[in-house]
C-alpha cells in the first residue's frame, strides 16, 4: 500500500487542486503543447506567454523576491510529448499552463542514475559513465565529487517508501538509484538529512523547510512502474501542501518538477540533442514571481537546473553547471 501523507487542502487559494486541473485540461490544446523542440528553434532564446490560466501558485508577485528555498521533485521515464497534452495528466497540464513550462529542456543521458548524479554534481559524460548500470552505491558505483547536497546550505532528500534514513539498497517501491545522496562518499549528513518522505509534512507544518529539498516519489508514484495517471494523482495530492506552506506563501520558495529522462530514444548524450525524443522532458517551474502561462523554448538541461538552484541559493556552480544557462531570467525568478 502506498502512503500519501500530504493531503490536498482544496479550499486554499494557492493550491491549484485536481478539480481545477481537470476543468482547465478540457480546454487545452495537446497538439500545440506537444510540438517538437525542433519546430521552435526560431524562438529558442525567447520567453512567450500562453493563454490566461486560472489562479494558482504563480503570478502572485510582480518582481522576484529573495528566494531561500529550492524544491526539486523528480519523476521518471517519460518524454515531453507523453506528459504535456496527455489526458492522463490533467493536474500536471493545469500546473504547466498556470505557471512556467520549459519546452526545450533535456535530460543528460540514459538510464536513470547518471541523470540524478549529473544534475546534483555537474559531472560530465565520462565521469557519470560508471553509473550507467543503475547500480547500488557500492565500490565502483560512487563518487567523491562535490554535490549540491554539501555546498554549505541546509538540505534534505525526502524519499517516498524509503525504509530508513539514507537507505543504500532497494526496498519494495523504494529505489536507491533514484536517491542520489548515498552515492556521494564525501558527503556528510546523509544519515540525518536523507529521510523518508513522511518527514516533509512535519517540516512544512513547523516552518522548517531546508534551503534545498530533493523529493522522489516511489516507483509507482514517479511513473517508473506506475502510469502517467498515477504520477499525476500523486502530484495533485502532494504539491498543494507545499504551495500552501508558510515558506511558499511568504514568497521564499521555488518548486521545480522534472523527469529524469525521456523514453524511446537512442542517444547517450542528450543535453544538447534536440532531435532525439528520448532526450527531451517536461520541466515545470512554480514560484510566486513566475508569470502565469510562461513558456521558454530556450535550450535547458539538468545542468541548467543545477545552475538555477545554485544561483538562487547563492552557491558556487559545480562542474558543467558553470557553463550552462540558468533558468532564472526566463521564469521571473
Amino acid at each position: 500500500m502506498r502512503t500519501r501523507l500530504l493531503t490536498l487542502a482544496a479550499t486554499a487559494p494557492l493550491l491549484l487542486g485536481p478539480a481545477s486541473a481537470a476543468c482547465t485540461a478540457a480546454s487545452s490544446s495537446p497538439a500545440a503543447s506537444a510540438a517538437p523542440a525542433a519546430s521552435r528553434t526560431s524562438a529558442a532564446s525567447r520567453t512567450s506567454a500562453a493563454p490566461p490560466a486560472p489562479a494558482g501558485p504563480c503570478g502572485l508577485r510582480k518582481s522576484p523576491p529573495s528566494y531561500r528555498h529550492v524544491v526539486w521533485v523528480w519523476m521518471e521515464n517519460h518524454s515531453y510529448p507523453a506528459i504535456i497534452g496527455s489526458p492522463q495528466a490533467p493536474y500536471i497540464n493545469a500546473l504547466a499552463r498556470g505557471c512556467g513550462l520549459a519546452t526545450n529542456y533535456h535530460n543528460i543521458t540514459h538510464p536513470s542514475l547518471p541523470n540524478y548524479i549529473a544534475a546534483t554534481s555537474g559531472l560530465g559524460y565520462s565521469a557519470i559513465a560508471r553509473f550507467t548500470p543503475d547500480c547500488a552505491p557500492v565500490p565502483g558505483c560512487t563518487t567523491s565529487a562535490r554535490s549540491i547536497f554539501g555546498q554549505g546550505e541546509t538540505w534534505r532528500a525526502y524519499e517516498e517508501s524509503m525504509p530508513s534514513n539514507c537507505a543504500r539498497a532497494d526496498s519494495g517501491e523504494y529505489a536507491v538509484r533514484h536517491d542520489p545522496p548515498p552515492y556521494y562518499t564525501t558527503l556528510g549528513g546523509c544519515s540525518a538529512s536523507d529521510v523518508p518522505y513522511s518527514r516533509l509534512a512535519a517540516d512544512l507544518a513547523r516552518g522548517r523547510l531546508p534551503a534545498f529539498s530533493f523529493i522522489t516519489p516511489n516507483l509507482i508514484d514517479d511513473m517508473h512502474d506506475g502510469s502517467v495517471a498515477d504520477g499525476d494523482r500523486w502530484l495533485a495530492a502532494n504539491l498543494p501542501r507545499i504551495f500552501g506552506s508558510p515558506e511558499y506563501r511568504n514568497g521564499s520558495t521555488v518548486v521545480f518538477v522534472t523527469w529524469d529522462e525521456g523514453e524511446g530514444g537512442s542517444s547517450q548524450q542528450c543535453a544538447t540533442n534536440t532531435a532525439d525524443v528520448g532526450c527531451r522532458v517536461a520541466t515545470i517551474v512554480v514560484s510566486p514571481s513566475t508569470p502565469r502561462g510562461t513558456r521558454s523554448a530556450r535550450l535547458f538541461s539538468h545542468y541548467s537546473l543545477l545552475a538555477t538552484a545554485e544561483q538562487l541559493l547563492r552557491l558556487p556552480r559545480l562542474g558543467l553547471a558553470a557553463s550552462s544557462p540558468a533558468m532564472t531570467a526566463a521564469f521571473g525568478l
